[in-house]
């Protein structure tokens, strides 16, 4: 999860601006979390709350998971509403009736990393995976690419090397996973779609030999730059440690930008840590301000959806 709002705030001001040379990648006072970040943060405030009544599979939690994904999705994207978000999800945000509305674009999987944490079979975390992108992204390649980034999480944290995980992925996803940077960076450019855009990321993981260095290879590739970075930080966090100047860099920005808020971060130090491999060192992501919790922030998106 950390990895995945890392690859996002790093990836932020290329987006738009794509830089091919991998080692020009760098962190500006300007790059920021983006809708990656307050989606995968909503995901996992989500996941937390029903965290019970999935473990202990109780009756209708599906129901209450998808309700209570919703529920934070819409607080998180109406609090920050200036984040990069795509047009039908704005609307989706807007509508007091929101519904899914069969995409099949990265969304889906740019905020999913949080449930490759959560669950204790991958079968479990394929169904998990499934509920949180049939919310808005229920056309069936939208699922996949959330199962497919899911799925590799928790893979990897569970044992599995990456020509493990790269096999299970093409067998089960179709995803041509056999490619190389080099060969996509020349004629790549900026795709939305699940299928276009977490394949790359993937590949961009597979080929990476450290945190840093998968970063600098998802940002690398052009295109939709912070979610590409965002998908496959997501899975480079599970096998590499952090270094501390970028996690310390996100901090710092996070802290001066007053973007996040330190409870932002619970299912992190909670939930996620817990499962890490020791050898990584990881430690809490901790930082001081004032925050707005989840309660203030219902009720404030409750106000402004009532006076639209």
């Amino acid at each position: 999860m950390l990895g995945a709002i890392i690859g996002d705030v790093y990836g932020s001001i290329y987006e738009f601006d794509n830089i091919k040379e991998k080692e020009l990648v760098k962190l500006t006072k300007f790059s920021t979390p983006t809708d990656d970040s307050i989606m995968t943060i909503a995901i996992s405030k989500a996941l937390l709350s029903c965290y019970k009544d999935i473990k202990e599979k109780k009756e209708g939690y599906e129901k209450t998971l998808f309700d209570k994904c919703v529920e934070i999705m819409v607080a998180y994207g109406n609090t920050y509403p200036h984040k990069g978000y795509g047009g039908n999800f704005k609307k989706w945000l807007r509508n007091p009736n929101r519904k899914p509305y069969g995409s099949y674009g990265n969304g889906s999987a740019m905020r999913v990393s949080p449930v490759g944490w959560v669950c204790d079979s991958l079968e479990d975390t394929l169904q998990i995976a499934q509920i949180t992108a049939e919310t808005t992204h229920n056309h069936p390649e939208g699922i996949k690419g959330a199962q497919a980034v899911a799925a590799g999480i928790y893979l990897l944290r569970t044992g599995k090397d990456k020509d493990y995980v790269k096999q299970y992925i093409t067998d089960t996803f179709d995803y041509d996973l056999d490619r190389k940077l080099d060969e996509i960076r020349k004629d790549y450019v900026f795709h939305v779609s699940c299928q276009r855009s977490v394949p790359e990321a993937i590949i961009a993981f597979l080929e990476g030999n450290s945190f840093e260095d998968v970063i600098r290879n998802a940002i690398s590739i052009g295109g939709d730059s912070d979610t590409i970075a965002c998908i496959a930080g997501s899975l480079a966090e599970v096998v590499y440690s952090i270094p501390d100047d970028m996690r310390n860099g996100v901090l710092t920005n996070i802290t001066n930008q007053h973007e996040l808020k330190p409870r932002d971060f619970e299912f992190y130090n909670k939930v996620v840590l817990k499962k890490k491999d020791r050898k990584l060192d990881e430690v809490p992501f901790v930082f001081e301000y004032e925050e707005l919790d989840i309660k203030n922030m219902l009720d404030h998106v409750t106000a402004m959806i009532g006076g639209l």
